[in-house]
């Protein structure tokens, strides 16, 4: 239940026990009533002290009720939130005979702010029912049965029998006030959950390529997105880390570097050490028969096998590491080593519950409604990876006492996934009903040949390749406009890196996650339309503004305080609207786990402070430049555009710079 909800509940019940009160006052100070009631001789101090204590208690109920009222939420009010409460209470009380009445509300139209449209809906179920009632009619009910309140301005029922609703600007002055105090403040999500993420996941001992970024950059903003109203995330990288390619790698190891348990080998390309070894275990049977034992040996803990196992794993750790610094991810490995240990004991228990089939020599699980089963077990008696995601979801849940379980994975494994969960279900691991298990699916990264993403040369592109390029090809687009020589080598390097880390994010977070997308390093560096390096200019650009007016960070907050925020003009009025819809852009996204409509909103805020800026002067100077008159309250609205940029940008993973 949301806070309104919550105090709108609290106020009822109040007012039910003041009319109670009141009543019980009437009969105490009316003797003949009492009569009336049986009772007969009443002694007078004892009543007089019940007297005293009621009208103690009711003048205490109706501070209480008063305080509830006027009591500041800590959290931003989502305000679409509100006109959907105020709008279904209203419905229950003009038409309380009628089951789930839809409460449709509209955002912004060119009629009103917000628009009801469920007058509609209700004069068809009445005509099914044989009444018939106009909408517009209806429209008048449900208006009439709105509460008074302070959020609206105007609500009226329109022929058709919409209803529109017009903002009060004292409330949303209140509220743009209010963000500039507190800051940005996630809305009301309820409990706090246990959230497990997996995503990035790359494989030992090969390179992290374009294919690993749709779910490194999708993972890292769900989490900070999570983090940020309050849940409680844990972050897991399922490193491919254990299998038979690990035989093949620790065999070629041996015969490269024989002293490798005293003198660390000096890898400095694990790809090419792993292209060696796979050509090795193609070619020469004595080799690939030795890395069958090499797997074995490991598998069975000899010393000098996990001692090259654990080499090999801490090279190419580095290597990742360095990716995930320059993107700014924080990530907690968990590899399919970590479950290994735990495998025997998943398999007996779905043994023994009945689950397991055996099946020419294999163990296998059958799903209800999955194309094929689960192979569990193989015939060699060796794990699979279904038998190392049942294991870890199954960890996530009773271990990690995961809520929430989130599987940031492309589309291609989407039925795997779909069987792994299911399984879960049978196995009595957890309630579908209770605990939320889902894929995060994405579709794949095209090059501007609408094929995969790929080198010249046919290979995968390489992701620190993919950065590299992206930071080459912002340096140019800031010389281009001459900024080398108005920045300091730090500044430029900063600029460098926030451009290009910022627009390669910003260009996958704004697609709809579910689908395709071309990737254009000259696209996304464009500083026009929805992109990355447009949102970080227009950043820029409006933190200057105040520099500017030369108002101090402390004159600013000074006035958060003390000055009205003034929405006369319509392009104040639309801006301040357009800003405080950022807690039910937050909701729709923790719903939905679409990125990119926050992305949209993003650029809607940008355009629309453009708007303003261009039709709303901030500041005034007279012919030689001195500034004369500066606009505090169009100054604030300025700062609040910024913070709502900013808290988007943190969440999307977007460093801002302070000069571009």
């Amino acid at each position: 239940m949301s806070e309104i909800a919550l105090l709108t509940a609290r106020a009822e019940q109040s007012e039910t026990e003041i009319k109670h009160l009141e009543e019980e006052i009437k009969r105490l100070q009316d003797p003949q009533r009492m009569l009336a009631d049986g009772i007969i001789s009443p002694e007078l101090d004892k009543l007089r002290t019940e007297n005293a204590k009621l009208n103690y208690q009711i003048n205490h109920l109706k501070r209480s009720l008063a305080a509830e009222t006027q009591r500041k939420p800590k959290n931003m009010l989502s305000i679409g939130i509100i006109v959907e409460e105020l709008f279904g209470r209203a419905l229950r009380c003009a038409y309380p005979d009628l089951d789930n009445i839809p409460v449709m509300i509209q955002g912004s139209s060119k009629f009103a702010d917000y628009q009801c449209n469920s007058a509609m809906v209700i004069a068809a179920k009445l005509k099914s029912q044989g009444v018939k009632v106009p909408p517009k009619e209806i429209a008048q009910n449900i208006v009439a049965c709105l509460p008074e309140s302070e959020y609206f301005s105007k609500v009226e029922a329109a022929p058709n029998g919409f209803i529109n609703i017009d903002l009060n600007k004292n409330f949303v002055s209140e509220q743009i006030s209010s963000l500039l105090q507190k800051g940005p403040t996630p809305p009301n999500v309820g409990i706090q959950k246990r959230i497990v993420v997996d995503f990035s996941s790359p494989n030992i001992a090969k390179e992290m390529h374009v294919g690993h970024l749709r779910s490194t950059i999708i993972g890292e903003s769900l989490c900070r997105l999570l983090e940020w109203v309050g849940h409680d995330v844990l972050r897991l990288n399922h490193l491919g880390d254990w299998g038979t390619q690990f035989g093949m790698l620790i065999a070629h190891l041996k015969d490269k570097f024989p002293n490798y348990l005293s003198v660390s080998p000096p890898i400095k390309d694990l790809q090419a050490f792993y292209k060696e070894s796979k050509v090795r275990f193609d070619e020469d049977e004595a080799f690939k028969k030795r890395a069958y034992e090499a797997v074995v040996k490991l598998q069975n803990g000899d010393e000098a096998h996990r001692k090259g196992w654990n080499l090999i794993c801490d090279v190419s750790r580095k290597e990742f590491q360095k990716v995930y610094q320059r993107l700014g991810v924080s990530i907690v490995e968990r590899g399919e080593s970590f479950y290994q240990p735990l495998m025997g004991a998943i398999v007996k228990e779905l043994e023994e519950n009945g689950h397991l089939v055996l099946e020419d020599g294999r163990k296998v699980m059958y799903i209800p409604g999955a194309a094929a089963p689960l192979t569990v077990v193989k015939s060699d008696g060796g794990f699979t990876y279904a038998t190392s995601d049942l294991t870890a979801i199954k960890q996530r849940l009773k271990v990690e006492k995961g809520d929430w379980l989130l599987y940031v994975v492309d589309a291609g494994q989407n039925l795997h996934l779909q069987s792994i969960y299911d399984a879960g279900v049978m196995a009595g691991w957890y309630d579908p009903k209770q605990v939320r298990v889902e894929h995060v699916m994405f579709g794949v990264v095209l090059g501007e040949d609408k094929k995969k993403f790929k080198t010249r040369s046919g290979e995968v592109v390489r992701l620190v390749d993919l950065l590299d390029e992206g930071v080459k090809r912002a340096e140019m687009k800031l010389m281009e406009k001459g900024r080398d020589k108005e920045l300091t080598k730090e500044e430029m390097k900063k600029a460098m890196e926030a451009v290009a880390y910022g627009c390669i994010k910003y260009n996958d977070l704004s697609h709809n996650r579910n689908h395709e997308y071309v990737f254009s390093f000259d696209r996304m560096l464009d500083d026009r339309g929805n992109t990355a390096a447009y949102l970080l200019y227009a950043y820029t650009r409006i933190r200057s503004i105040a520099r500017t007016a030369q108002v101090s960070p402390e004159q600013l907050t000074d006035a958060a305080t003390k000055t009205k925020i003034v929405l006369d003009h319509p392009k104040e009025w639309k801006l301040a609207k357009c800003l405080l819809r950022f807690p039910e852009v937050i909701l729709k996204c923790l719903d939905d786990l679409l990125i990119h409509t926050l992305c949209d909103f993003l650029y809607e805020v940008a355009t629309t402070f453009s708007e303003f800026y261009d039709n709303c002067y901030c500041i005034e100077k007279d012919k030689s430049g001195k500034i004369v008159k500066v606009d505090m309250s169009r100054i604030l609205l300025c700062e609040a555009t910024a913070s709502v940029i900013g808290a988007g940008f943190h969440i999307l993973s977007i460093t801002p710079v302070d000069k571009m």
